[in-house]
């Protein structure tokens, strides 16, 4: 009988391959061109656009093992982990899938005779479920499977009928549960299948998808009815292997043992504890995955989770006696135990760690402060008989300590306290609506007419622009506004798509191409080309003469120019990634990209800002290869061919069973569907004109190639006439003159500086000899000269020094501001505050500020407010 997790993985697989199953490796988690989603939550992911009929399929029946994240949306896990047996962030999902192949009989069949012939699990424990209405899967489970009526329930939408959004492919599922005894139960005599206990457990959903709907909910059969089915390998093993707990499974108990080890606390030392560890086995499972996908820690999108999930376990390590980075070790043993079953984990195990151990110190150095705050604020609600947790004071943990929001919830919750989620919500408006704005869903390929029409009449397009520019075609479907139609008139906008293209449509980062068209009696400008999926290429154009109609010859030209500097930017983009990991290290990743004629730019993995000196180098190794005039070749072969010869595949991107890889030999070799040179000298001179931070860990190089980059060298060039011209030096000597400069401008500021020191300490006397008694209280409130803020706290400092006993207000016009200063004597600060001094002074001057009792500082536009301002301090004081 099959046991361990790694042996059912690899049963799982072995067995679908035998009855006519493509095993294809699971995908990212980051799911590839469907921004619908955060990330891959289920085996089907990478198959949806098969399932909506936006693409053909290369195979009918397929089988998968599919990492997956539930952190978000209505499939939240992440404060359940720990906690209960069953809860995950990530888990293994075994999957398959049938294309209009099989349906319902071989779907349960295989089901059945998967658990029971191969596994070995006992068929009378098992209980199956089926949609009230579907007779069909009932008949099969009593009839054809043999099982009695009595173990087969039905349930009505929300359990056992699947959909894929408000439209679109659905139909009604079957699970299968197994019966793991009454000690396991809740106990109650009344337990049954459908009881929320975990008895009798969900180990396989089949789902049958059957119809499609509409948006007014009506369902039509598809005409191809498919099968997507999802088991998950945690529960699978801990019902094999006989444990209550996904968590004694030898999926997790290497990770938990690590775990232990490294913190010095047993199994069962307490539930705290063993709860603690659990979050931290499950939350370093996810960290490595998510780190090996290309996700990093950010404010933002996936990044955000991340930390939120790596945060997370570092507060529970706290807990079981971890004070300094730790998870990057667990996230290690991760790595050892899951690298067979998914070798881009041991391939990124050097980077995994970098990241993890990169964010445990960041968090680490401000997570003590913010207990503390949390400590104080459960103080403050003992004292004053509340139970619900300021939002303002979670935001502050979020904002100034990087407290996740739901780890401040998990403190609440284990202290029985409320949290403000609508005050913390309200203080969270602005970061929450920048974070919608950088995270947005584009338009799916669901949208697209074109594209849906390509798919439903199961038309490719053949691209032949590789080998040339130009190319006739046929068309064979006009959009116009969406909508299809048979013709178009001059000064219409059109879709259109050709049985032919030179064309390449926009994908890989690379833009799609413009160029022209022209038949019988009309003439067109393509202004763009698209690729919403393989086989696909649709052009958008405008009809500049004639009439257009559908199933028109048409000659289509791409514009040469502008494909000669794409593809040369595309080209140099490989050999800027390959100078990267070999000046930065291979820890570079590309994180994504953009290619087109005017510039490439290129987003890639690195934690801090790149040198100078090593930006010259890889400038200069671009350039080595470029007059070397490099051979670029591509090829077509099997995708397991080409990541052992070495070639690397893109983050993000998704692959079929043959891909293309473009190399340069010797110096890069890459999966890429997109344009090239054909020698690296067709690129021209290569020059890099920014590099900067994109997110936390996450750099941007722009760059420009041939005469691009010849006009920006150029410009550079007269920049530096012009600057030698005025400092009278030949422009070899310019960057020593101004450094010579900068030298006598530092001197002559360190002499103004002693002056206005001197100056001060007068003035200083000068205010004092203007002080006034208010009551019993020395008040010395006067405009100076002009200065910036630094200058007139110091003044204040100077004055307030001299002082016995008093308080201070100065003011100083400075352009168009108004700048105040505030200040009390130590033996006044139990009676007055500087900060509310300066607050109501600055009201006079339109503006705000604030700071200590003892000292604060303000601002404003109004400068005629100033005297009033100044009055203000005695007035108040009275």
């Amino acid at each position: 009988m099959t046991t361990t997790g790694a042996s059912l993985r690899a049963v799982f697989l072995s067995y679908f391959e035998k009855n006519g199953h493509r095993v294809l490796p699971g995908s990212s988690l980051v799911p590839a061109n469907d921004p619908t989603l955060l990330f891959t939550n289920a085996g089907m992911v990478q198959f949806k656009e098969y399932f909506l009929g936006l693409g053909p399929s290369d195979w009918k029946r397929a089988a998968t093992a599919q990492r997956c994240l539930r952190v978000s949306g209505k499939h939240n896990d992440l404060e359940n982990v720990g906690y209960t047996a069953r809860h995950h962030t990530l888990f293994e999902m075994l999957g398959n899938f049938s294309f209009g192949d099989y349906f319902k009989k071989d779907a349960i069949f295989f089901g059945w005779d998967f658990l029971t012939r191969e596994v070995g699990l006992d068929g009378k424990r098992m209980t199956v479920s089926v949609f009230r209405e579907d007779d069909e899967a009932y008949d099969i489970w009593h009839k054809t499977m043999g099982l009695p009526a009595s173990r087969i329930v039905r349930f009505d939408e929300k359990d056992n009928f699947w959909s894929m959004g408000p439209t679109g492919p659905c139909g009604p599922c079957s699970e299968i549960l197994y019966d793991q005894g009454e000690g396991i139960g809740c106990g109650r005599p009344a337990c049954s299948v459908g009881c929320d206990c975990d008895r009798f457990l969900e180990i396989w959903n089949l789902v049958f998808m059957q119809f499609n709907q509409d948006e007014s909910g009506k369902k039509s059969p598809l005409p191809r009815p498919s099968i997507d089915t999802g088991m998950g390998l945690e529960r699978l093993a801990a019902v094999v292997q006989g444990v209550a707990s996904n968590y004694d499974t030898d999926l997790f108990q290497p990770i938990l043992r690590e775990i232990a080890r490294e913190s010095g606390v047993a199994p069962g030392t307490s539930k705290a504890a063993d709860a603690a560890m659990r979050v931290i086995a499950d939350h370093a499972r996810a960290t490595a995955f998510l780190i090996a996908d290309g996700v990093l820690p950010s404010n933002e999108g996936r990044g955000y989770v991340l930390r939120r999930i790596l945060r997370r376990a570092l507060r529970h390590g706290k807990k079981i006696g971890f004070e300094g980075p730790f998870l990057h070790r667990v996230a290690a043993a991760v790595v050892k135990e899951f690298s067979a079953a998914y070798p881009e984990l041991g391939k990124s195990a050097a980077f995994i760690d970098t990241v993890a151990l990169h964010e445990e110190k960041r968090f680490l150095e401000t997570l003590d402060a913010g207990l503390r705050m949390v400590e104080d604020e459960f103080a403050r609600i003992g004292k004053g008989g509340s139970s619900v947790f300021a939002g303002d004071v979670a935001f502050k943990l979020y904002d100034t300590y990087g407290f996740p929001v739901d780890l401040t919830a998990d403190l609440c919750r284990e202290r029985g306290v409320a949290l403000d989620q609508e005050g913390f919500e309200k203080e969270m408006e602005k970061q929450r609506a920048q974070s919608r704005v950088s995270w947005k869903g584009g338009e799916a390929a669901a949208s697209d007419a074109a594209a849906s029409f390509l798919s439903g009449a199961g038309i490719t397009v053949e691209f032949v622009g590789y080998d040339r520019l130009a190319a006739a075609g046929r068309i064979v479907a006009l959009f116009r506004n969406g909508e299809r139609v048979t013709e178009a008139s001059a000064g219409e906008e059109i879709d259109f798509v050709t049985d032919v293209t030179p064309f390449y449509g926009e994908s890989g980062g690379q833009v799609g191409d413009v160029g022209s068209g022209a038949g019988e009696g009309f003439r067109l400008r393509i202004a763009s080309t698209r690729k919403p999926a393989p086989g696909m290429v649709i052009h958008r154009a405008s009809v500049t003469g004639g009439k257009v109609r559908e199933g028109k010859a048409v000659d289509l030209a791409v514009e040469e120019a502008v494909r000669r500097r794409t593809q040369a930017n595309h080209t140099a983009t490989h050999l800027l990634q390959a100078a990267l990991r070999k000046v930065l290290g291979t820890h570079v990743r590309q994180a994504g990209s953009y290619v087109g004629p005017d510039k490439l730019r290129f987003d890639f993995t690195h934690f801090e800002a790149v040198p100078a000196e090593a930006l010259r180098e890889v400038e200069n190794s671009v350039n080595e290869v470029i007059v070397a005039s490099a051979p670029v070749t591509w090829e077509n072969l099997p995708y397991d061919a080409a990541i052992a010869a070495g070639a690397m595949a893109f983050f993000g991107e998704k692959y079929g069973d043959v891909v293309r890889m473009v190399t340069v030999p010797g110096v890069s070799r890459e999966l890429c569907g997109g344009t090239h040179v054909r020698n690296t000298i067709e690129i021209g001179p290569f020059r890099i004109v920014s590099e900067g931070a994109l997110a936390a860990g996450v750099r941007r190089i722009e760059a420009l190639t041939g005469p691009a980059a010849l006009r920006h060298l150029r410009g550079e060039a007269d920049l530096l006439h012009e600057i030698s011209r005025d400092l009278k030096v030949p422009p070899a000597d310019a960057a020593e003159r101004v450094r010579k400069l900068f030298a006598q401008i530092k001197g002559l500021e360190k002499e103004l500086q002693d002056a206005r020191r001197r100056a001060s300490r007068d003035l200083a006397g000068e205010i004092l000899g203007k002080a006034v008694k208010a009551g019993a209280v020395t008040v010395a409130a006067c405009e100076v000269e002009p200065m910036d803020p630094a200058a007139l706290r110091e003044l204040a400092d100077k004055v307030k020094g001299k002082m016995k006993s008093g308080i201070l207000l100065l003011g100083s016009v400075q352009g168009e501001r108004c700048h105040l200063v505030a200040g009390v004597t130590e033996d006044l600060l139990a009676s007055y505050s500087a900060n509310d001094i300066v607050k109501k002074a600055a009201a006079f001057v339109g503006g705000g500020g604030g700071g200590r009792r003892d000292m604060a500082q303000a601002g404003g536009g109004n400068v005629g407010g100033l005297p009033e301002a100044l009055r203000s301090a005695s007035t108040w004081v009275k």
